[in-house]
């Protein structure tokens, strides 16, 4: 490909991107709100820019032929921040994608777009939004827009609903597992598939407790290889019982379903691994 672009790309997702986009094109943009990053490729140029700005957007994406949006708030937060950063930023990306002719954007969605869904339920990427924070509230909107550009306007999208991309230290992550070399399989497919229309993915691992279905997304060829169960006898044996009472353990989102809104979300998940 002639032109990639990673936002996000000082992130923690963002920065294990890097390299591997790289090497799938000719030229290849970072950008974040950090004001350099390390160690930039040979066909690497790194462009400072906020998301919440369009016309630093519009700047951004000229001559691309895809943007992979990572750059947001990558967890709860207050209304006011998740706007800007989450929901205006989404737009800004999917609004000058279509302005500069952008043939697709591959975005960081997450599974906390549908985190009140039970564990027990084993959805698939059919079941209905239902948010567990107004961090999933901004990423139903940034689908639901990737959704409309693709049908009023032919800009494609791929929407990674990414689950727990750490390592699996605590009960619910046997089921929720993200590795980094699926990832970055996930994302590679997510960039070279040749027709992709408007589809949603679910960014797990192979894991055996796996709490949701990926059958619908067969067509982009993403075939994880890595499965938490190997840490599964480890991990639970120094996990407390499950409380079937609190929307931590009974449903998807994990502690997102059971904090206040507006508080950190990864706060809790620390808290759990300690």
């Amino acid at each position: 490909m002639k032109k990639l672009v990673l936002t996000g790309a000082a992130g923690a997702l963002g920065s294990q991107l890097r390299a591997p986009l790289a090497a799938m094109c000719e030229e290849f943009v970072s950008s974040d709100l950090v004001d350099s990053l390390p160690d930039l490729g040979a066909n690497e140029t790194y462009v400072k820019a906020d998301v919440s700005d369009l016309a630093a957007m519009e700047a951004l994406l000229k001559d691309a032929t895809m943007v992979i949006h990572f750059g947001a708030i990558a967890d709860e937060a207050p209304w006011d921040d998740i706007l800007q950063s989450n929901i205006i930023g989404a737009y800004n990306v999917w609004e000058a994608a279509y302005r500069n002719g952008v043939k697709r954007v591959v975005y960081a969605s997450s599974v906390h777009a549908v985190g009140m869904h039970a564990k027990t339920d084993t959805i698939g990427l059919d079941a209905p939004h239902r948010p567990d924070t107004y961090y999933g509230l901004a990423k139903c909107f940034a689908e639901d827009l990737a959704s409309l550009y693709w049908d009023k306007r032919g800009v494609e999208a791929v929407c990674l609903r990414i689950f727990s991309a750490a390592p699996p230290t605590n009960a619910r992550a046997i089921g929720t597992w993200l590795s980094t070399g699926d990832l970055i399989h996930l994302v590679e497919r997510a960039v070279d598939s040749q027709v992709v229309g408007f589809t949603k993915v679910w960014g797990i691992s192979n894991n055996d407790r796996a709490v949701v279905d990926n059958t619908k997304a067969g067509h982009l060829g993403y075939r994880p290889k890595d499965n938490a169960e190997d840490y599964a006898a480890e991990v639970f044996a120094k996990s407390p019982p499950a409380n079937n009472k609190d929307p931590m353990h009974m449903c998807i989102g994990g502690p997102f379903a059971s904090i206040a809104l507006g508080e950190s979300g990864v706060a809790q998940i620390k808290k759990m691994n300690t």
